[in-house]
């Protein structure tokens, strides 16, 4: 199967979409498939074409919000290229920007368009508005995701079902919808393919020694991921633990104020601000970690989560719906519903390390059923249905026009 992926995000651009995407591309092309990329140019306001033109980079506009860049909706000189590659389906990963260019083109070439809805983006409009008429963008936002989903795509995709609530109760819309929990590539976060040396190293960067208790966050620095829960939580954690750490990777629009906070609880030396880290080496870091906190409740899913089980790291997460359905108290983790619970169960947990290793077992095991493979399978059998409804679809309007042709013999 030729299979067309159009993104805005996919490296050097590092975030949750990118890596489900790479990890899917990685799958499917293990299993034989041909894999085509489109996508936008990170670095410049020009086209690029890379892996003998497998994958086109086309020029995008920066909009200040992170790395992201805006594209045309139909950028000429990449639709010659497109229609060379003959492709199957074509699978947008976004809505607006290349991924609207992927409905138009799909519209074009008579080509079945299987989505999947990533990121609610309601919960991050006011990076654009700064404040201002966030209940106008949101319900602006709310219509175009809706009408993306609902009126363009020939399948749609969802990791959860907190998502799949989102489009049947609030969008009112489960016309052609499959939960599908996106994989990961669960061999990369083994602790088996990184040597102590490997780790040392990361270790000696952040002066952090092994016996340190490190608590690891791996995400955006925004304030939709409620980082200040876990950077003011961290002041009670040093009192009871000198050797407690709270890891910080990742990059965004509050890291600066994070870091202030930090300063001001006198926490600075225990909160580690990693900053943006490459993704190859990103695994190092949950290597090195004791457990994963997140106090986020604006997920789809949550990759850093099932990433975090596959390093074998017990996962305290908010209590949220996009969670509940990976993390399970007691027995890979646990669940909490504010700061007081958050503080209770990472105490007990710094005075328990038998409890961690009990746990750190099971999040290994529990990691293994998101694994790439089979995230790939259950994405095929949606392809398939797509071209199916295709031809059977073209096959109906044959008939129609075979009826009408009839007719007009008859008189």
């Amino acid at each position: 199967m030729r299979i067309g992926i159009f993104t805005d995000s996919y490296p050097p651009y590092i975030n949750g979409v990118s890596t489900s995407i790479v990890m899917l591309q990685n799958a499917l092309e293990k299993k034989g498939h041909e894999v085509f990329i489109v996508t936008v140019n990170a670095e410049k306001l020009s086209y690029k074409y890379e892996n003998e033109n497998k994958i086109i980079r086309i020029p995008g506009i920066p909009t200040g919000i992170y790395d992201y860049r805006l594209t045309g909706i139909y950028p000429l000189r990449a639709i010659d290229k497109i229609k060379k590659w003959n492709l199957d389906i074509i699978h947008s990963q976004t809505e607006f920007g290349v991924g609207t260019f992927a409905r138009i083109i799909a519209k074009q070439l008579d080509i079945p368009l299987v989505h999947t809805y990533h990121t609610m983006y309601e919960d991050y409009v006011h990076y654009i508005t700064k404040g201002y008429f966030n209940g106008t963008s949101k319900k602006i936002v709310e219509y175009l995701t809706k009408f993306y989903c609902d009126k363009t795509a020939t399948e749609l995709i969802v990791p959860t079902e907190k998502t799949y609530k989102l489009f049947k109760e609030k969008y009112k819309f489960d016309r052609n919808v499959h939960i599908i929990p996106t994989g990961i590539e669960v061999e990369r976060f083994d602790r088996l393919k990184y040597t102590e040396k490997q780790l040392d190293e990361v270790r000696k960067k952040y002066n952090i020694k092994k016996d340190d208790f490190v608590i690891l966050f791996v995400g955006r620095m925004g304030e939709e991921k409620s980082v200040d829960l876990l950077i003011e939580s961290q002041v009670d954690f040093v009192k009871s633990n000198k050797n407690a750490k709270l890891l910080l990777v990742g990059d965004g629009p509050d890291i600066d104020s994070y870091k202030k906070l930090a300063a001001k609880l006198k926490i600075k030396d225990s909160v580690i601000f990693a900053g943006k880290v490459a993704w190859v080496d990103v695994p190092l870091y949950y290597q090195i970690a004791t457990i994963f906190a997140t106090a986020s409740r604006t997920e789809t899913q949550g990759l850093t989560v099932i990433e975090a089980h596959a390093a074998s790291l017990p996962v305290i997460a908010a209590n949220d719906p996009s969670f509940a359905s990976i993390v399970v108290d007691d027995l890979n983790g646990y669940l909490f519903k504010n700061k007081r619970q958050y503080k209770k169960i990472v105490e007990s947990l710094m005075k328990d390390p038998d409890k961690v290793k009990q746990l750190s077992k099971q999040a290994k095991v529990s990691s293994e059923r998101y694994s790439s493979k089979y995230f790939a399978e259950r994405v095929l059998d949606v392809y398939k249905l797509a071209l199916s409804g295709r031809d059977s679809n073209k096959g109906f309007f044959n008939r129609i026009k075979n009826v009408i042709k009839r007719g007009l013999h008859d008189k």
